[in-house]
C-alpha cells in the first residue's frame, strides 16, 4: 500500500477521499488554489500545497504543479476524484511518467471511453447491445442528416468528446436538423474544442440505468449492481439512488454481465460505470450509452448498500492487490437514495448563487450519511463547480430510505448561501417518485409545481421580529416609552410598526404575531400556527429552504430611479465573473442585442439590451468579479419621435 497519496481535487469529493486515505493509515496530500486555501479539504489533509490562483486552468487543471507538488511531498500515487482532470488520458500518462500511479484506469482506457464514437464500436463488437444510430467518426453535416432519417426521428445528436448534457440536442422535427446539428457543433466545440457529433435513435420516457464496475489487474471484473439515475435537470443527475425499482433479478444479472464485458472490451482496471438508456416500458431492451472512467458522484448508494467502500477498492487495486471477492459475494441489502446539494437558486430560474456560509447543518446517523466539503466561514465562489455536498440516506426498502432523506434535507442548513435543498425535498416527495414511475423528464417537466416564488408571510413575520428585538432597549431601570418600538402614542393611540423588507420585490410589513427570537432560532406564531426558522445574519431558514430578508430603502430607490428617469438598469443575474464586454458608454444598441456575457460555476448567462437606446453607464469589464444584482451597466431609451402635425 501507498505511504502517501496527493488528492488532486477539491471540495466534497477531496474531503471523501481524504477520509478514507485516513482510515487506511495512507498520508493525504491536499492541493488548493488561492481561493482555496482555508478550505475544509485543506484543513482535512495531513499537508497541504499551494498550487496557483484562484482560476482552475492555473491550479487544479495545471498537470505540471499537480506533478511538482507530489513530487515536494513524496507522494506516490494520485487521486483525481472527479470532475478536473479525473477522465484525462494526458494526465493519466503524465502521472506515469512521473513514476506516479494514477488511481484510475489505463490512460488507453480513459482515451476509448471517452470517444463516445470508439466506444459505442468497442462495445458493440463485445456484444453489449448499443443505441441504434450513426457509425463512424468525422460525419458531415450531410452525412448526420442522412443517418438521422435512416434511423427515424426523434434523434439525439449528442458531441462524441464531454459529457453533461453539454451540446446534446433532441430533434423531434426532421426540417429542424441541419439547424440544431449547427448549434451542437458550436456549442461542442466551445465545450470540448472537438464538434465531432454522433446522432442516436431517442427513446421516449427513458430511464437512465448505471452499472458500477470494479476490476483489478489480475483480470478479474465483477459488478456490484445499478444506479437509477433518472431524476435529471437539463441532463445533470440531482437523485440516483440503488437498486432501481425498474429490473427484476434477471434483468439485473444481464445488465451486469454487459457492463463487466464492456470494460473487459477496454482493458479497464479500477472503479467506473457503465451507463444504459432503459425503456421505462420495456427494462429488458436496455442499450450502453457510455462508460465513465472515474469515481462516480453518486457512489455512496453503492456503498451503503453493498458494504463496500469503493475508494479504498480504488487504492487496493491501483496497489495491485487483487479482488478480495467474486461476482457471487456481492450481496445488495437495502435501498439507499442520495441527493446533491448544488448552490443556486431555484426561485430565480436555478441560477448559480454564493455567498459565505453563515450557519451549517449536515445531517448524520441513523441511516444518514453527508458527504460534504463545507464548513461555516466557507466562501462560495463563482469559479468552480456548484454542488457544495451530498446527503444520502439507507433503509431496509426504499419509502424508509425516501422518508429519512426527506427528513434530512429538512434538517440540512446552509444559511449564506442559496441551495436547492427544498426543491429536492419537494421533488422526493412527488407522487411519481414515490411510486417509482419515473424518467429522466419528470423533473422538466413538474418543476413548476416543484419550486417556491412566494414568500411565505411567516417569513416576514420572523424578519420582523428580529428587527424588532434588536430595537428593544436593553438597559435597566427607567424606560422611555418613545424608545419602545410598540407603535404606542399619547393619547393611547398606537401606530402599526412598519419595516420595509425586501426577498424578492420589496415589502412594507407590520407585525401581527408573537415572535421570540433567539441567537440562532427565531419562533414566531401566526393564526395559531408556530414555526421556527434557523437564523444567521438576514437570512432565515426552514425545511432546506432559505431566505435572505434584506431592508429595503424606498427613499434610496426612488432617487435611483429618479437618476436614471426612464432608464434600465442591467443588473448581474447571479454572481459571477464578466468574460465579455461587447459595447461601449455611448454606443447604441438595439433590442435585444448582446451586450455582456456573466459567467459562475460553467455556467454562461447573456445580458441584453431591454429595448433600444443608448449605453449612459457601463461598471464593468472582462475580468471583473460581479455580486448577484449588481449594476453593470445603464441603458437610456431612444427618445420616442416627435409626431408631426397633422397636416390640414
Amino acid at each position: 500500500m501507498f505511504e502517501t497519496v496527493l488528492v488532486a481535487n477539491r471540495g466534497e469529493i477531496a474531503c471523501r477521499v481524504i477520509r478514507t486515505l485516513r482510515s487506511m493509515g495512507v498520508r493525504s496530500v491536499a492541493v488548493f488554489s488561492d481561493a482555496d486555501a482555508g478550505a475544509r479539504h485543506v484543513r482535512e489533509a495531513d499537508t497541504a500545497v499551494r498550487i496557483g490562483p484562484a482560476p482552475a486552468a492555473e491550479s487544479y487543471l495545471s498537470v505540471e504543479r499537480l506533478l511538482e507538488a507530489a513530487a515536494r511531498t513524496g507522494a506516490q500515487a494520485v487521486h483525481p476524484g472527479y470532475g478536473f482532470l479525473a477522465e484525462n488520458a494526458a494526465f493519466a500518462r503524465a502521472c506515469a511518467d512521473a513514476g506516479l500511479v494514477f488511481i484510475g484506469p489505463p490512460a488507453d482506457a480513459i482515451s476509448l471511453m471517452g470517444d463516445k464514437i470508439r466506444a459505442k464500436e468497442t462495445v458493440k463488437a463485445a456484444g453489449v447491445p448499443v443505441v441504434p444510430g450513426s457509425s463512424g467518426a468525422g460525419l458531415t453535416d450531410e452525412q448526420l442528416v442522412e443517418a438521422a432519417r435512416e434511423i427515424g426521428m426523434p434523434v439525439l445528436l449528442k458531441p462524441s468528446a464531454g459529457g453533461g448534457g453539454k451540446g446534446m440536442r433532441l430533434v423531434r422535427d426532421e426540417a429542424r436538423l441541419a439547424e440544431e446539428i449547427a448549434a451542437a457543433r458550436r456549442e461542442a466545440r466551445a465545450s470540448f474544442g472537438d464538434d465531432t457529433l454522433l446522432v442516436e435513435r431517442w427513446i421516449d420516457r427513458p430511464r437512465h440505468i448505471e452499472i458500477q464496475v470494479l476490476a483489478d489487474a489480475h483480470g478479474n471484473v465483477v459488478h456490484l449492481g445499478e444506479r437509477e439515475c433518472s431524476l435529471q435537470r437539463r441532463h445533470q443527475k440531482i437523485i440516483e439512488e440503488a437498486p432501481s425499482v425498474l429490473l427484476d433479478e434477471a434483468t439485473r444479472a444481464a445488465m451486469g454481465e454487459a457492463a463487466v464485458q464492456a470494460a473487459r472490451s477496454c482493458g479497464y482496471r479500477g472503479a467506473g460505470t457503465v451507463e444504459f438508456i432503459v425503456p421505462g416500458g420495456d427494462p429488458s431492451s436496455y442499450y450502453f450509452m457510455e462508460m465513465n472512467t472515474r469515481l462516480q458522484v453518486e457512489h455512496p448508494v453503492t456503498e451503503l448498500i453493498t458494504g463496500l467502500d469503493l475508494v479504498e477498492w480504488q487504492l487496493r487495486v491501483a496497489a495491485g492487490e487483487p479482488l478480495g471477492f467474486a461476482q457471487e459475494d456481492i450481496r445488495l441489502t437495502g435501498h439507499a437514495v442520495e441527493a446533491r446539494i448544488c448552490a443556486e437558486d431555484p426561485a430565480r430560474g436555478f441560477l448559480p448563487s454564493g455567498g459565505t456560509v453563515l450557519k451549517l447543518r449536515e445531517p448524520q446517523g441513523n441511516g444518514v450519511r453527508t458527504d460534504s466539503g463545507l464548513s461555516e466561514g466557507t466562501e462560495v465562489g463563482s469559479l468552480y463547480d456548484p454542488m457544495l455536498s451530498k446527503v444520502i440516506a439507507h433503509g431496509p426498502d426504499r419509502a424508509t430510505a425516501l422518508r429519512r432523506l426527506r427528513a434530512a434535507l429538512a434538517e440540512t442548513v446552509t444559511l449564506g448561501v442559496q441551495t436547492n435543498a427544498g426543491f429536492l425535498r419537494r421533488l422526493l416527495a412527488h407522487p411519481a417518485v414515490v411510486s417509482g414511475d419515473m424518467d429522466t423528464g419528470l423533473v422538466e417537466r413538474e418543476v413548476d409545481s416543484l419550486v417556491v416564488t412566494d414568500v411565505p408571510e411567516e417569513v416576514y413575520e420572523a424578519a420582523a421580529a428580529v428587527r424588532l428585538d434588536a430595537l428593544r432597549p436593553r438597559g435597566k431601570g427607567w424606560t422611555d416609552p418613545f424608545s419602545v418600538p410598540s407603535g404606542w402614542r399619547m393619547g393611547g393611540r398606537h401606530k402599526p410598526v412598519t419595516f420595509e423588507l425586501k426577498v424578492q420585490d420589496p415589502v412594507s410589513y407590520s407585525p401581527r404575531g408573537k415572535g421570540t427570537v433567539e441567537e440562532d432560532r427565531v419562533t414566531v406564531v401566526l393564526d395559531g400556527i408556530t414555526h421556527t426558522f434557523h437564523r444567521a445574519a438576514d437570512w432565515l431558514g426552514r425545511d432546506g429552504d432559505a431566505w435572505h430578508v434584506r431592508d429595503h430603502d424606498p427613499v434610496a430607490a426612488s432617487l435611483n430611479r429618479a437618476a436614471h428617469a426612464g432608464a434600465d438598469s442591467l443588473t448581474a443575474p447571479m454572481p459571477g465573473t464578466v468574460t465579455v464586454v461587447k459595447v461601449a458608454v455611448g454606443d447604441q444598441v438595439a433590442a435585444g442585442q448582446s451586450l455582456l456575457v456573466v459567467e459562475a460555476m460553467k455556467m454562461e448567462h447573456v445580458i441584453s439590451a431591454p429595448h433600444a437606446g443608448t449605453v449612459t453607464e457601463l461598471d464593468v469589464t472582462p475580468g471583473t468579479t460581479v455580486a448577484m444584482d449588481q449594476v453593470l451597466a445603464v441603458i437610456a431609451p431612444d427618445e420616442e419621435p416627435a409626431q408631426e402635425e397633422a397636416q390640414s
